[in-house]
C-alpha cells in the first residue's frame, strides 16, 4: 500500500508556506545586514568585521531554500516540447523517470550532507564564531524538504493522478 499523496501535499503545502515565510525574514536579513555594513563603512568609516560572512550564509540558505520553493511551484527549468506533444503514456513514462531521478538526487542530498556537516561539526566559523554544521546543514535540510515534494509527484505519476502540469 502507498502513501495517499494527498496526506503529503498537504504537508508539502504546510512546510512550503513557511519556508516562504522563512525566506521573507532571511532576506530582509540579508539587506538589513548589508546596508548595516555599508552605511558602518562608507558612513562611519569603521567595518563590520562579521556582516559579510553572516550575508553570505544568509545567501547561502536563501539559494538552498529558494530552490524548494521553486521545485514546488514549478519554477525549475525543463525542455517539455517534445513532453507535450508525446502520447499520454509516454508522458506518464517520462514524469515517473523525471521523479525518481529528482528523488534520487534529493536523497544523494539528504545522506551526503548530512555526513558533511557532521564533518565540519567541530570546525567554526572566522568571524562570528558559528559552528560550520548550521551553515552547511541546510543541504540535508533541504534535500528533506525537496523529497516531500517530490514524493507525491512521483506516486500522482505512478498511478496516473498527475496532478503537476
Amino acid at each position: 500500500m502507498s502513501p495517499d499523496p494527498t496526506v503529503l501535499e498537504k504537508i508539502s503545502n504546510r512546510v512550503n508556506r513557511t519556508i516562504e515565510m522563512l525566506l521573507f525574514g532571511l532576506g530582509a536579513s540579508m539587506a538589513f545586514v548589508v546596508a548595516l555594513q555599508v552605511l558602518f563603512r562608507y558612513g562611519l568609516n569603521q567595518s563590520l568585521f562579521w556582516s559579510e560572512e553572516l550575508a553570505r550564509f544568509f545567501l547561502v540558505w536563501l539559494t538552498f531554500l529558494g530552490a524548494t520553493v521553486a521545485y514546488f511551484r514549478r519554477l525549475h527549468p525543463g525542455v517539455d516540447v517534445l513532453y507535450h506533444r508525446s502520447p499520454p503514456a509516454l508522458r506518464q513514462a517520462a514524469d515517473i523517470v523525471v521523479h525518481s531521478a529528482s528523488l534520487l538526487l534529493f536523497l544523494v542530498m539528504v545522506v551526503y550532507g548530512w555526513r558533511f556537516a557532521y564533518f565540519v561539526r567541530l570546525q567554526i566559523t572566522p568571524a562570528l564564531n558559528l559552528p560550520k554544521w548550521i551553515v552547511f546543514g541546510i543541504v540535508p535540510v533541504s534535500g528533506l524538504v525537496l523529497t516531500l515534494h517530490a514524493l507525491p509527484r512521483l506516486i500522482a505519476a505512478a498511478t496516473g493522478t498527475r496532478r503537476d502540469h
